[in-house]
């Protein structure tokens, strides 16, 4: 009888033990499982500042339309923060952007809208 009640703690222990693994290996077959990313087709953009004035220079090496925004945050509290428009960049394209503050510029920086849609693919 002591022999059986061994193997009855023996193999619940052993199953406790297992259990939390077989179950984390279950959800990393499931993560795996998972539909892969499209990719994402974002334009490359420099930016330069020239005093008051922003630059950005952009290509898109990408087979997919890019829209993207120039933003420019001034450094003076009374000039105003300028959000560009929207233009939209396709494949193989080039485009300069400019924006400008009254006074000195504190930041800029290029916002993507990547179309999904427009791929070629």
């Amino acid at each position: 009888m002591h022999k059986t009640w061994r193997s009855a703690l023996v193999l619940a222990a052993v199953t406790v033990l297992f259990w939390p693994t077989q179950n984390a290996v279950s959800q990393q077959h499931r993560q795996h499982r998972q539909e892969p990313k499209p990719p994402v087709y974002e334009a490359d953009c420099r930016t330069e500042i020239d005093g008051s004035r922003a630059v950005a220079y952009c290509h898109n090496p990408y087979p997919a339309i890019d829209r993207i925004r120039l933003h420019v945050e001034c450094a003076r509290w009374w000039d105003i923060d300028v959000d560009g428009a929207p233009v939209e960049i396709g494949p193989a394209g080039y485009l300069e952007l400019t924006e400008r503050c009254w006074k000195e510029i504190s930041a800029v920086w290029v916002s993507h809208q990547p179309l999904r849609d427009s791929a070629g693919t």
